[in-house]
């Protein structure tokens, strides 16, 4: 055990505050400590914007239709599923080939903004529909562009830091998921209360309005500010240095640059469990995860007014928020697959909450909060991808949008058969859904545990290879079996 591992089990109280907020350790020299603060500034601050208003707009669709939409557009059918499988369809179509071009060095830098620009001028447009076919158009043009929002800055993320780093960036960027779903609330509250009837539109039109003059500015910043992966044209604050420093990092970390874009990747990649596993894994998290945004159906349900209908389910998105970044943190210092059983028995107890269904209404608020911690199990899973498939950029990027493909297929239908708005099996009782969810909850950390047990499999298997070759050139293989283990990220 290398001195570093060592120092981690060592660590106490202190210790571990200390580590949770060390982001620059004071033994990388001073050069990379200012290259992480400037990629910190650049990388972070576009990510977190944009990340932040593609929720705001998705959640602004189901807090619209719970404010006013459903009763202007007359829908009380599945309409809100349909809206859904809309947006999801598109997201879904466009998920691979979006993935595929941010791979591009030429295209990174400025795929993310240009996207952002577009789905900001639709999001306007959703304030001035008339009937809900126009917003069944807008949704999927909106998942269209958004696409290779999520797992597009994952691998931007990936592309750029390594190791602890990863996955502390990546908790603290995903926390603009549930910030955005919490803000939409508020806004929707407000412009429920001070802005219907200005301008002649109800208070849902404006959500979207605030939505679009979030979106604009962030896009352009981002043309600024945005640095593709090291390989993209340079941005004016990170010096030909810097980029060298960059390139000489993805060494140390094992970060494989982009190459060629050929049929090989495909092949390589299917002979792999890579892909196999942690694509089953997000289906799990998108089959489990589709019915805790809608708390607002049962306080709908349950009459409490249009405000509190915006505003209670916000308490998921703060706890969400500290989990995202605080889960993410401990997973960089501590086995990740720790966390995630942490996590998953979180869900599962509230799920078994939401079966019974018959509960003290304290409870039942209660099981619905604790759902929020759920927030770091998405970015532990994707920093555990960077991490494991590192040494393979067009690998990385394929797994990153076949996970994004094929989970999000499944919001296509799984909805409309398990989580229907209306009807006996409909919202907020589920009664196929709940115990739907509860299975794939556990599913879901079966398949993590499973991908960490192959990762430290093949690891084993390609220490003991080092060894024997070591040998075998007569080198010492303790000290090639210490650099092997200071080198390599943990999971």
């Amino acid at each position: 055990m290398t001195e570093i591992a060592k120092d981690k089990k060592r660590l106490g109280l202190v210790g571990l505050f200390k580590e949770v907020f060390n982001w620059y350790p004071s033994e990388y020299p001073a050069a990379e400590r200012k290259l992480l603060f400037k990629l910190d500034v650049s990388i972070l601050v576009f990510a977190c914007l944009c990340f932040f208003v593609k929720f705001l707009d998705q959640t602004n669709i189901s807090n619209a239709y719970t404010s006013g939409m459903q009763e202007d557009f007359g829908l009380y059918g599945n309409q809100l599923n349909y809206l859904n499988v809309c947006y999801y369809t598109a997201y879904v179509i466009f998920q691979i080939p979006g993935m595929l071009l941010m791979s591009r060095p030429k295209l990174a830098r400025w795929l993310l903004p240009t996207l952002e620009v577009l789905w900001g001028i639709v999001t306007f447009t959703h304030s001035r529909t008339t009937n809900i076919h126009q917003v069944y158009a807008l949704r999927f043009l909106v998942g269209m562009l958004e696409a290779p929002v999520f797992a597009g800055t994952h691998f931007i993320l990936g592309s750029w830091y390594g190791g602890n780093e990863l996955f502390k960036r990546a908790g603290t960027w995903f926390v603009c998921n549930a910030l955005g779903s919490m803000v939409s609330g508020y806004l929707q509250a407000a412009a429920y209360t001070n802005l219907s009837g200005v301008g002649g539109m109800a208070g849902w039109r404006w959500l979207f309005i605030i939505d679009g003059i979030f979106t604009i500015p962030v896009a352009f910043l981002g043309y600024v500010i945005f640095p593709g992966v090291p390989d993209s044209p340079r941005p004016f604050h990170l010096t030909a240095d810097d980029i060298a420093l960059a390139k000489e990092r993805l060494v140390r970390f094992k970060v494989r640059r982009p190459g060629p874009l050929t049929a090989d990747v495909f092949k390589r990649t299917i002979k792999r469990w890579h892909i196999w596993v942690f694509v089953f894994c997000y289906i799990c998290m998108i089959c489990s995860g589709y019915p805790l945004s809608y708390m607002n159906l049962w306080l709908k349900s349950e009459h409490y007014s249009v405000v509190q209908i915006n505003k209670l389910p916000t308490v998921i998105n703060g706890i969400n928020i500290v989990a995202s970044w605080l889960g993410t943190t401990l997973a960089a210092i501590y086995p990740s697959w720790i966390i995630y059983t942490v996590v998953e028995s979180c869900c599962i107890f509230s799920t078994i909450c939401m079966i019974i269904w018959d509960i003290p209404t304290g409870l039942k608020f209660f099981a619905w909060y604790l759902y929020g911690v759920a927030g770091c199990a998405s970015p532990i899973l994707y920093s555990a991808v960077n991490t494991i498939v590192r040494d393979d950029s067009e690998e990385r990027a394929l797994i990153l949008g076949s996970m994004m493909t094929f989970g999000y297929s499944f919001n296509i239908w799984v909805p409309l058969l398990v989580f229907p708005t209306a009807g006996h099996y409909g919202a907020p009782r589920w009664r196929r859904g709940w115990p739907f969810i509860l299975a794939f909850f556990f599913l879901l950390w079966s398949g993590f545990v499973t991908s960490v047990w192959l990762h430290r499999r093949d690891q084993r298997r390609k220490a003991a290879q080092a060894v024997v070759e070591s040998e075998s050139e007569g080198s010492s293989a303790d000290g090639e079996a210490a650099i092997v283990a200071v080198e390599e990220p943990k999971v």
